[in-house]
């Protein structure tokens, strides 16, 4: 069984920078794609970022590229979002979710594995 563990939201002014992390505690971790989606109050949740197995092949929405960079440490089955320039639309939860492959995916339902969340609050 996959446990994933989100960590590092808080409550930041426009254009501060932040860190969220997430400890994928299966086994399965190096060959495992992992990704970042959130959730605005009364929205969908929606794909923010993913990057492959080997760490190889990243991929985000339009609205973060530029902005956000995505990165795991295999070494220590962890997948990192660096956040920089945030802005008041970035205001979510942010979900860390994985799957056992390769090959990320930008739909939700392609990840059986998700974490419990992390608020992120940008103030304007």
């Amino acid at each position: 069984q996959v446990r994933l563990v989100e960590s590092g939201g808080g409550l930041v002014q426009a254009g501060a920078s932040l860190r969220l992390s997430c400890a994928h505690s299966g086994r399965t971790f190096s060959s495992s794609a992992l990704g970042w989606f959130r959730q605005a109050p009364e929205k969908e949740r929606e794909f923010v970022s993913a990057i492959s197995g080997t760490g190889g092949n990243t991929y985000y929405a339009d609205s973060v590229k530029g902005r956000f960079t995505i990165s795991r440490d295999n070494g220590k089955n962890t997948v990192y979002l660096e956040m920089s320039s945030l802005k008041p639309e970035d205001t979510a939860v942010y979900y860390c979710a994985a799957r056992p492959t390769y090959i990320p995916s930008t739909f939700r339902g392609a990840y059986p594995y998700w974490g419990q969340g992390t608020q992120v609050t940008v103030s304007s």
